[in-house]
């Protein structure tokens, strides 16, 4: 019988009513080898094992097709374990969406809409079963259309804590450590670039704050996942002077090795910097988060208005970074100023650069950004950068008046 999404989870909720009442706090695990996705027919079932209920919702979204899975909270360590006898389930993704949430991303090789949905509690155990069948591009496409409910939807840059201001100077510096939660970004040796830079972020704040004259406000603070747009958003709150994001990803080609400072560019300047923006914006995407609405005329406006205004002060402020960098002796890339088309760093009024600070494909790289000695080496030449940087934009801004 047909089932809908929306009748599912209520009914769930309604379940679960005492189990809440008794204030559910232990996280749900996933076991694995009690769980199995596999093709039915035209469709397919997946049937995920847990060790209690949990308040679950379920939608789909498009390019590519996905069906995400929200649960309050499910510990997804071993979902790549899961037996998976489907060519339909193309990949999967788990992890922290936000606090108190986990997220499951399928993505899937064509339009495929729920037909059933149920959470079931018999003899003791629980297991969410889900079956999805083939649909029209036109259905899926409306589906995957309906906005989502207010309490669904991603954090926006206002459900964010500030994190405490400190520092006398107007120079406000907002780091952004990359990735977090669902998506770990690039993973090497039992490490991952979203903690690494969250590592890092604290350090340099620290630095910053020691220094004197910044205030400093991180874009997350812990491992949770916030879209690129969130992103931005926290840099206009905060009334960002500066934003960093930090980064330390991997590349399977080419040369790979030493600090890069990317600034906002239509186009890559060179093929291994299209690879990272085109990855950092589909993690975002295979998150469950759609950033492909963004009209494309705003697009040119604001691209139009960071070179009249702000395009300057980053060129300066990359520039200024990379001098610190090696005045430092940090080991650069062989390109070490570049440009790309980071979603990230699209905001028009705050002067803005990604930051690699290694490539964790490199072992030399990584030993480096493992090395507590190395990363405090680097957070001081960025807040020497920074100071000298503040000193020179004052200084033009000032000649700019006159």
């Amino acid at each position: 019988m047909m089932r809908m999404i929306v009748a599912a989870v209520v009914a769930v909720w309604a379940v679960l009513g005492s189990a809440l009442a008794q204030d559910l706090t232990a996280l749900a695990r996933l076991d694995p080898q009690s769980s199995s996705i596999g093709d039915t027919g035209d469709g397919f079932a997946v049937s995920l094992a847990l060790s209690q209920p949990v308040p679950w919702r379920l939608r789909v979204l498009d390019a590519p097709p996905r069906l995400v899975l929200d649960v309050r909270e499910v510990d997804w360590r071993g979902i790549a374990e899961v037996p998976r006898a489907s060519v339909r389930v193309t990949g999967l993704r788990a992890g922290v969406f936000r606090p108190g949430w986990s997220r499951l991303v399928m993505e899937m090789n064509g339009p495929f809409l729920v037909d059933q949905a149920e959470m079931r509690t018999d003899a003791g155990s629980v297991r969410l079963l889900l079956r999805l069948e083939p649909a029209s591009r036109a259905d899926f496409a409306a589906k995957a259309a309906l906005p989502e409910p207010e309490e669904w939807a991603a954090p926006k840059a206002a459900d964010l804590a500030r994190p405490e201001q400190r520092g006398d100077g107007p120079v406000v510096v907002v780091l952004d450590p990359g990735h977090g939660g669902i998506d770990p970004g690039a993973e090497r040796a039992g490490l991952s670039e979203a903690d690494l830079m969250l590592t890092f972020a604290r350090e340099l704040k620290e630095t910053l704050l020691r220094s004197g004259g910044f205030t400093v406000v991180l874009t997350r603070n812990e491992d949770v996942f916030v879209p690129l747009e969130t992103r931005i958003s926290i840099a206009r709150m905060a009334g960002a002077t500066v934003f960093l994001s930090l980064h330390a990803d991997a590349l399977a080609e080419g040369e790979a090795v030493g600090a890069t400072i990317y600034t906002l560019a239509a186009d890559a300047s060179d093929a291994a910097a299209a690879i990272l923006a085109e990855r950092h914006d589909r993690d975002d995407l295979l998150s469950g988060v759609d950033l492909t609405g963004q009209d494309d005329l705003v697009a040119e406006v604001l691209m139009d208005m960071a070179r009249t205004e702000t395009l300057p002060r980053t060129l300066l402020l990359a520039q200024t970074l990379r001098g610190a960098m090696d005045a430092a002796g940090i080991r650069m890339h062989r390109l070490p100023v570049q440009q790309a088309g980071f979603s990230v760093l699209k905001s028009p009024e705050v002067p803005s650069v990604l930051i690699e600070l290694g490539f964790m494909s490199s072992p030399r790289d990584l030993e480096r950004l493992r090395d507590s000695t190395w990363r405090a080496r680097m957070a001081e030449a960025i807040a020497a950068g920074l100071q000298d940087w503040s000193v020179a934009d004052a200084a033009r801004q000032q000649l700019r008046r006159k």
